[in-house]
């Protein structure tokens, strides 16, 4: 299988988040691109760096100013002489409050929803890295080749198109996503990272065109809380095109697999020309999220179904944090796919 990926994911290394009243170790941490690299190389995978390019691939999802603000915000931040080495939002704005700030901190929380996001110096180019991977991984996705695994980092589904979210700065399913509209026409989305993939349901949802599929825990019992129920079918220039399958907590293979063949039947209907997979490996019983218990052989037989599909696949790396089993839980799925 071939693997894209670019060194510069693993500059954001940002140790620790605002969280539950205190200081935690952030779930991303730069290791995971370490551990992913080293996982695909022992495999024998082959593995290519994706070149930085233009902007364009992203502002065709995310509003250009949100990505310019992006890109100098850090900056902006350390010219503040009693201001910290990280920049985090103290302040967000609720449903009463509709005016962006010229501010910089009010500029900071209208374009992030939590704590969860902290910008370092080297943020921007870890995230223009992992969205880059992303692209050329569509680039390289033709209707005969095996799947590819773009290998991103930091991750992007709870991304918005103007809103950083959950460890999320810009969506790198989601831009993926249109840009293979370009060259498949329909395309499918299957998200089974074990968290809703509410940026990208919220990028496409009046999109006709790309149905977006999420296999996740139930957002009444984890994040992110305000999206990823069973309703929630679509826009109204796109009614049936998302898919929302909500589990409860401690979820094993057999359950999990039978959400995959129900979001599987309903893409099998939609016929999309090309398919992205939201591959999320904090499912796995071993995950320090311990929201899913799924096995290696679950992953594998995950993989295994969604590649008879029959579909060109791109895979696109969501979540999956630091265990010693990290490394084995891709290996088993890159497998599966190939099985």
């Amino acid at each position: 299988m071939l693997v894209i990926h670019h060194p510069d994911q693993a500059r954001h290394d940002v140790d620790s988040v605002f969280r539950t009243g205190k200081f935690i170790p952030h779930f991303d941490r730069a290791e995971r691109y370490r551990v992913f690299l080293d996982a695909v190389m022992r495999a024998g995978h082959a593995v290519v760096q994706a070149p930085i390019g233009v902007l364009e691939a992203i502002t065709a999802v995310h509003d250009p100013a949100y990505v310019d603000f992006l890109k100098g915000v850090h900056a902006r931040w350390m010219q503040r002489p009693d201001f910290g080495p990280v920049a985090v939002p103290s302040v967000h704005p609720t449903h009463r409050m509709h005016r962006r700030p010229t501010d910089l901190i009010g500029e900071l929380g209208w374009y992030s929803n939590s704590t969860t996001c902290p910008i370092a110096a080297e943020t921007w180019n870890s995230v223009l890295a992992s969205a880059q991977v992303a692209i050329h991984g569509a680039e390289r996705l033709t209707a005969a080749e095996a799947p590819i695994y773009a290998m991103c980092r930091p991750p992007g589904h709870h991304a918005y198109a103007d809103l950083m979210s959950g460890g999320c700065y810009l969506n790198n399913t989601a831009i993926a996503a249109q840009r293979l509209t370009n060259r498949f026409g329909r395309v499918g989305i299957l998200d089974i990272d074990v968290h809703h993939g509410n940026g990208t349901q919220s990028i496409f949802w009046d999109r006709a065109d790309v149905m977006t599929c999420s296999v996740h825990v139930d957002p009444n019992a984890g994040a992110p809380l305000y999206a990823g129920h069973a309703d929630e079918v679509g826009g109204a220039a796109a009614l049936g095109c998302n898919h929302n399958q909500p589990l409860q907590r401690g979820t094993t293979d057999a359950p999990w697999l039978a959400a995959i063949d129900g979001a599987l039947s309903r893409l099998r209907s939609f016929a999309p020309g090309a398919l992205v997979v939201a591959l999320g490996l904090d499912a796995a019983e071993q995950d320090p999220v311990a929201t899913f218990r799924i096995t290696e052989a679950g992953f594998a037989e995950a993989a295994a179904r969604i590649a008879a599909l029959g579909c060109p696949t791109l895979l696109v790396q969501e979540g999956g944090y630091l265990s010693p089993s990290l490394g084995r839980y891709l290996q088993s799925f890159l497998g599966g796919m190939s099985r």
